[in-house]
């Protein structure tokens, strides 16, 4: 059987000699010296655990023996912040916003190449100063963009024109889908659905052919008016129509990534997607956390993940 090892004289000659605070404690039958058991990690340890490895805090009180109040304590002991680091080099940039809630949300920014972390900052709106900003400091420390992925924020295409911009092909499908639903009735509706689900197999000039010869053909369709009671008409199709005008809209971006200056440039805002999921997956583990423990753990896991360039840990009271 094996026996706590005396922190004090290391001796194995030790026996259980009741408890502490739920903690089982031991007593040394050679010198006297009464401890914990040195099984129950770090505080650094145990966060890993809690984040990384998805273990609930009553989990990880199971395992340890102890409260859960414990392994709060614990873990508070825990503390992050986020200073926007110097950078170097250049790339392209995708940009992103996520929320949790209505009231806050976190913003991020990624260089495309490395996925490293450029900008992160906790924001209660998503507005086009934040965005701003966000491109404005990653410009200041050094890093020169060559080109920006975004997700569809109509007021930005203008604001960032200066650089090269990706509108996400993925996104731009979802926001055709919305307006057309997964099983529209009208042909123009479906006829418009498979075009937009070829989108990413097509280059600029096919693509654009394509929708010219869509509008064309659906152009009765798309025009045609209902008469109201009051003698005023509206479009009868007013969902086709709006698809049709994102469309319109987003065209000029939406192949920026196949012009020859742009090469290397991805056509969907992926790798920041996949980071926000894999986030909220953690997140999702830990359900009744506050604002601020939440905040905490953001910043812990982009530190987790390696690619936050501009995080520090320490232990310690908060």
């Amino acid at each position: 059987m094996n026996k706590s090892k005396c922190p004090a004289c290391r001796s194995h000659n030790t026996i259980k000699y009741g408890s502490r605070k739920g903690v089982q404690t031991y007593k040394c039958k050679e010198c006297g010296y009464r401890f914990r058991n040195d099984r129950f990690p770090s505080d650094s340890i145990l966060w890993e655990q809690y984040q990384s490895n998805k273990q609930t805090v009553s989990e990880l009180a199971r395992t340890y023996g102890v409260s859960e109040s414990t392994i709060k304590r614990h873990l508070k002991n825990i503390s992050f912040s986020w200073k926007q680091p110097l950078l170097s080099g250049s790339g392209y940039v995708h940009l992103d916003a996520t929320y949790w809630g209505r009231n806050w949300g976190v913003i991020l920014a990624m260089d495309d190449a490395t996925g490293n972390v450029l900008y992160v900052d906790f924001i209660k709106s998503e507005t086009n100063a934040d965005y701003e900003l966000a491109v404005n400091s990653i410009n200041e420390r050094g890093f020169d963009i060559k080109g920006l992925i975004i997700d569809g924020k109509k007021g930005l295409f203008a604001m960032f024109s200066k650089y090269k911009i990706q509108m996400c092909q993925f996104h731009m499908k979802q926001i055709t889908r919305r307006y057309l639903t997964n099983n529209p009735r009208l042909k123009a509706s479906r006829s418009l659905k498979i075009l937009m689900e070829r989108l990413t197999s097509l280059n600029r000039n096919e693509f654009e052919e394509e929708f010219r010869k869509w509008k064309k053909e659906w152009q009765y369709t798309l025009n045609r008016r209902s008469l109201l009671k009051s003698g005023k008409t509206q479009y009868r199709h007013k969902k086709l129509r709006s698809a049709m005008h994102s469309v319109e809209f987003y065209l000029p971006y939406l192949f920026t990534y196949q012009d020859s200056m742009c090469e290397g440039m991805p056509n969907t805002n992926n790798k920041i997607e996949g980071t926000f999921t894999d986030l909220k997956k953690n997140l999702n583990n830990h359900s009744g956390m506050s604002v601020e423990n939440r905040k905490r753990f953001i910043i812990g896991f982009f530190l987790a993940s390696g690619k936050a360039v501009g995080s520090t840990q320490k232990e310690g009271s908060e």
